[in-house]
Parts: C-alpha cells; sequence; structure tokens
C-alpha cells in the first residue's frame, strides 16, 4: 500500500515538471505572459488532466529562468542587462515618486517583448501626469487592479510609454504602498521589488558575475 502510493506521488511529481517545463516554453517561445493559461495550454497538449499535476506559479517561473538560460543563453543576459539599465535610467528620472522596479526585468524572466515594470507612489495620481506631459513623454493611460493585501483591491492608474525602443509601464500607488508591497499574482505573496540602489547591487553583481564567467571560458 505504502509502495502504491510512493509510485503515485513520484508519477504526480514528475507530471508536475514536465507541465512546468511546458508551460515555460510556451511562456519563452509564444509569448503567453499568464501563468494560468500557460499551464492550461500545457496540460492540453500534453494530455495531463488531474488538478494534483497541475504546478504552481512558481514552478513555472523557475522553469523559465532555467529554459532562457540553457536555450536564450548570452541574448536572454545582454537584453536583461539592457532593460535593467534603462530601469535604472528611469528610476533616476522618477526619483521624486519613489520607484521600485518589479515584474520579469527584476526577476530575470524578461524576454524580447517584457516593458520595464515600474511602481511610483504618491497621493496625488496627477503628480506622475504632470511630469510627462512637463518633459513631453507622450503615453497611453490605464488601469490595473492589484490586491493591496489579503482585504484590499485596487483599480490604479497605469501609464505606458516607449523609450530608448523598450517599453515603459508605471503604476501609480498611493504612498502608503512603500510600506508593503502588492501582493503578486504569481504566488500571493508581496511582490519583490528593487528601489534604484538594490537595483545598482543587481548591476553590479551582475557585472562580476559575468567577468567570471568570461574568464573561465
Amino acid at each position: 500500500m505504502h509502495h502504491a502510493r510512493q509510485h503515485a506521488e513520484t508519477r504526480t511529481r514528475e507530471r508536475r515538471q514536465r507541465l512546468a517545463h511546458e508551460a515555460a516554453r510556451l511562456m519563452a517561445e509564444g509569448g503567453i505572459r499568464d501563468f494560468h493559461q500557460a499551464k492550461l495550454k500545457a496540460a492540453s497538449r500534453l494530455g495531463i488532466h488531474d488538478d494534483a499535476s497541475l504546478p504552481r506559479n512558481r514552478e513555472i517561473e523557475d522553469a523559465l529562468r532555467s529554459y532562457q538560460r540553457l536555450f536564450v543563453g548570452d541574448a536572454h543576459i545582454e537584453g536583461l542587462r539592457r532593460r535593467r539599465e534603462a530601469a535604472q535610467r528611469a528610476m533616476e528620472f522618477l526619483a521624486a515618486f519613489s520607484p521600485r522596479l518589479v515584474g520579469a526585468v527584476l526577476d530575470g524572466t524578461a524576454d524580447g517583448n517584457s516593458p520595464v515594470q515600474l511602481h511610483v507612489h504618491s497621493d496625488d495620481p496627477d503628480a506622475v501626469t504632470r511630469l510627462l506631459e512637463e518633459h513631453h513623454i507622450p503615453a497611453e493611460a490605464r488601469t490595473r487592479r492589484l490586491r493591496m493585501d489579503r482585504e484590499r483591491v485596487a483599480d490604479l492608474p497605469v501609464w505606458v510609454f516607449s523609450a530608448e525602443e523598450l517599453s515603459f509601464d508605471l503604476t501609480v500607488l498611493p504612498l502608503d504602498a512603500l510600506r508593503q508591497a502588492p501582493l503578486s499574482a504569481v504566488d500571493e505573496k508581496p511582490m519583490k521589488r528593487a528601489s534604484a540602489a538594490q537595483l545598482r547591487a543587481l548591476l553590479a553583481e551582475a557585472e562580476i558575475a559575468g567577468y567570471e564567467s568570461d574568464a573561465l571560458r
């Protein structure tokens, strides 16, 4: 009995891994942005339909990172560095709004279509609009719904614009969101985010790792 249960658990774990890797491939190659959609499409392709085998979003994110390292390699690293450096310049420009880098550019899963996602903070949502207008930056207004904590959901203003041939996506949050990040759609925990100083440290670490990797070649 114990052996049968172990065997069933092993099979479920293997199916989860296969699904996570297939969902990651679909996200990397097919431009799918939504974890749930990628998961369901992968399950349909592999003919796996039991809920226990569906991987968590975080498992897919880890598989996506591995896929990009293996199959995209230097191009992925270069594209990520370019986006992080552009994020740093944007954060200097937006310094008055305590900007934080979030999303794929921060966690390392960004591809060639990923926008640089920033959270900016102000209790006057029009202040960001005025800054963009003063600098003649044409931006498209959108709205994004974020879960601020377990109880509260907020519809927040978003500005989308292009600069340096990249897309930027600014979500305007109230100042009190600096104390605790909104919850991530990936795992419903507070979002990972980086200040300008933390991003500088991240870029420096990546540069050192790059030198070490070149030295080993």
